[in-house]
């Protein structure tokens, strides 16, 4: 489905298991902002309510996985430990207007656009008709959304920009692209944590550290998030440039 075209019809959100251990909980289909918020709204009332025998609560584009622990899920008389999940997943999806969720998290992560930073930057601009600068001007627009983390610990996906980054994924990977790279494609945005592979357009780079093991939160951003991005030149990003990072 193209980005954006979200889905939720009326039997959603629907649930469904993943095996023994994992109730997944589905809001509709597609790339879309109100999908997700509600995904990660039902994921924050989750974490909220710390029901026992959960280990742990996954949001996705539009899914929220939970993962639980069988013996440890206090499930009533009658009930298996998953049907008991799934009534408790369905009664606080029942109440979901009973509590009033935090405003969203916003986080400005600075980017140094084009060059070594960014070397299909030029090749973004040409494709869709505008200069560098115009390409830069957008993408640091506003504010963006956190649909998810994943695919690599600490790796965002965020959306939606407009038609300018409308473009496929690089139809050669690259098998090495440096921490804090941003990539484009399908008018989402990524950062990669650390040295990792990358079929997406590279634009520029952050400083920043997406993903520390030994900091108290270690992913520096988390589903629902808004992320305002800031250009800053070559001085200004090797200045902001943590000690150890190259």
């Amino acid at each position: 489905m193209h980005p954006g075209l979200g889905q939720a019809p009326d039997d959603f959100p629907i649930m469904r298991c993943l095996g023994d251990t994992c109730l997944v909980v589905d809001f509709g289909q597609g790339v879309d902002l109100e999908l997700n918020r509600r995904a990660v709204a039902f994921a924050q009332r989750l974490r909220a309510a710390a029901l026992p025998g959960i280990d742990d609560i996954v949001p996705s584009f539009t899914t929220v996985g939970l993962h639980f622990r069988p013996e440890a899920v206090q499930a009533p008389p009658g009930l298996t430990p998953l049907a008991a999940v799934e009534a408790a997943a369905r009664a606080l999806l029942l109440a979901a207007d009973a509590a009033a969720l935090p405003q969203p998290r916003v986080v400005e992560i600075p980017v140094c656009y084009g060059g070594a930073w960014g070397p299909d930057l030029d090749e973004v601009a040409a494709r869709a008709g505008v200069a560098p600068a115009r390409i830069v001007d957008l993408h640091a627009d506003g504010l963006h959304h956190v649909f998810m983390v994943g695919f690599a610990p600490g790796h965002p996906y965020l959306g939606l920009w407009g038609e300018a980054f409308d473009l496929p994924r690089r139809a050669t990977p690259r098998a090495r692209v440096p921490a804090g790279t941003v990539g484009v494609a399908n008018r989402q945005c990524v950062i990669y944590p650390f040295e990792l592979p990358s079929g997406w357009n590279l634009i520029g780079r952050t400083p920043l550290r997406l993903f520390d093991p030994g900091a108290r939160e270690p992913c520096l951003l988390a589903p629902g998030d808004q992320v305002r991005f800031v250009p800053v030149d070559p001085e200004q990003f090797l200045r902001l440039q943590e000690p150890g990072d190259a």
